[in-house]
Order: structure tokens, then C-alpha cells, then sequence
């Protein structure tokens, strides 16, 4: 099959150091998402970029968050809250088609500056809702959830606007993590779709998305062991930092 023959071909040409380095940003990645609720969208782009360029990458999340999730509604799958998943789905499915679509009519230039944009801007967007309190019934949280749906499908490191968007609605702890990685799998699954019908899921997009999101599948049981013990607001800070400087130097080099 010459779909296959591609991708035995994009594997063989990962190098060595290309391979430890995806599967150790990866593991670490996924373990500091499951935890916080988001940041493996968020620090994959700057490991990612480097290699394959920006305009993968989204496609690349997309399909490495399908397994990552899938790990995350295992290890915390009686937290989830369906109703609210089944709202966030229903207004955000839409949205996120346009936003996909979008995304796929970009140049490597314009895809590293959207991606590069909304890692900065996620950060102070989190905080601002937290710092806020702001509290969204079923009708704040389907408009909510539609501007989701148009943000996610056309970037990466979008996972701090539903993780807030949940908050918001009254969700707390291990409930928004497991609401928030399985409200990401169907979206997810959309946004493959969509990459899929245009021709943005290329060999390589397939074998870069299969192998971050096999190393990223124990990441949540992980994090299911670490979420009583390790102090979320140190690690949070930090992940902030790297978020925001990834994204200056992804905006720095497509200006370049």
C-alpha cells in the first residue's frame, strides 16, 4: 500500500536524536497536561517547529491528542461530567470546522504566527478568568464553547480556554481534566477530519502524531498518581514561562 510505504519512509527518516528528544518532551509534556489539565498543545510546537516546520503541527496535535486523551478519560473516566461535555461538543463541532479549515489556507509564515500568538496569549487569558471568578450557565458556556471551537481548530495550545471555560461552569479538579481530555477527543476528532479531507494529514503528520501520542498515553495514569502530591502553582508558573517564550521566538522567526 503506498500509504503505508509513505510512512514506513517519514519513520526511517527520524533521526536518532529527533526520536529521544519527541519522546522525552512528550512524556514530560503529558504528564504536566494531565495534571494542570493542559500544556501538552502548548509545549509540543517548540520541539515540533524546529523539525517538520509550522504548518504540520496543528495536524500533528491534533492526531497526538486523540491517544493522549484516550489515556486521560481512562485513568479518570468516572469523573467525567457528560452533560457539560455533551454542551461544549455541540456548540464548539461547528466552530472548530471553520477554524480547521482556515488553518490549511495558511503559508509556514502565517501558521507560526497564529501558533506563536495563541501560546502567548493563553496564559494571561487563563489567569484573567481565574483571577475573575467569572461563573457561565448552559447559555455563557455554549457561546463560550463556540469560540472555543474556532480558536482550537485552527491552533495549538488552546487547552487553557476550555480548561477555563470548564472552570467557569463549576467543574473542579480531577472533573475538569477528565471532562476537558474527553470534550478534546471529539473535537480532536473533527479537526483530523477536516485536516484529512483538505490533504493536511501527509505521512509525516501521521507518523509524528502516532509516535507522540503512543509515549503520551501513560501520561495521564502518571499524572493520576501525582495530582495529590505535587504542588500545582509552582509547575504552573513554569509552564507559563515556557509557553509565552515559545511563542516569542516562533512569532521572532516567522517575521524573519
Amino acid at each position: 500500500m503506498p500509504i503505508l510505504t509513505d510512512i514506513l519512509s517519514a519513520f526511517a527518516n527520524i533521526s536518532l536524536t529527533q526520536l529521544a528528544v519527541v519522546t522525552g518532551v512528550t512524556l514530560f509534556a503529558s504528564v504536566i497536561g494531565g495534571v494542570a489539565g493542559y500544556g501538552t498543545g502548548a509545549l509540543m510546537p517548540l520541539v515540533l517547529v524546529p523539525m517538520v516546520g509550522a504548518e504540520p503541527v496543528v495536524p500533528i496535535i491534533a492526531i497526538s491528542a486523540l491517544f493522549t486523551n484516550t489515556g486521560r478519560v481512562a485513568a479518570f473516566f468516572r469523573h467525567i461530567d457528560g452533560r457539560r461535555s455533551a454542551i461544549v461538543i455541540a456548540a464548539a463541532a461547528f466552530t472548530c470546522v471553520l477554524g480547521a479549515y482556515a488553518y490549511t489556507r495558511l503559508s509556514g509564515a502565517g501558521a507560526a504566527l497564529v501558533i506563536g500568538s495563541m501560546l502567548i496569549l493563553s496564559v494571561p487569558l487563563r489567569r484573567l478568568a481565574h483571577r475573575r471568578a467569572v461563573k457561565l450557565h448552559d447559555g455563557g458556556l455554549v457561546i463560550g464553547a463556540a469560540g472555543y471551537g474556532l480558536v482550537v481548530g485552527g491552533t495549538t495550545g488552546s487547552g487553557a480556554i476550555l480548561l477555563s471555560l470548564l472552570m467557569a461552569a463549576g467543574l473542579e479538579g480531577a472533573a475538569v481534566i477528565a471532562t476537558d481530555a474527553a470534550v478534546t477527543i471529539a473535537i480532536g476528532i473533527v479537526k483530523v477530519a477536516v485536516f484529512g479531507v483538505t490533504g493536511a494529514v501527509t505521512a509525516q503528520v501521521i507518523v509524528f502524531g502516532l509516535l507522540i501520542g503512543a509515549v503520551a498515553f501513560p501520561g495521564g495514569f502518571i499524572a493520576k498518581a501525582l495530582l495529590e502530591r505535587l504542588p500545582i502553582r509552582v509547575h504552573t508558573a513554569m509552564l507559563d514561562a515556557v509557553i509565552i517564550l515559545g511563542g516569542v521566538v516562533m512569532i521572532i522567526a516567522a517575521l524573519r
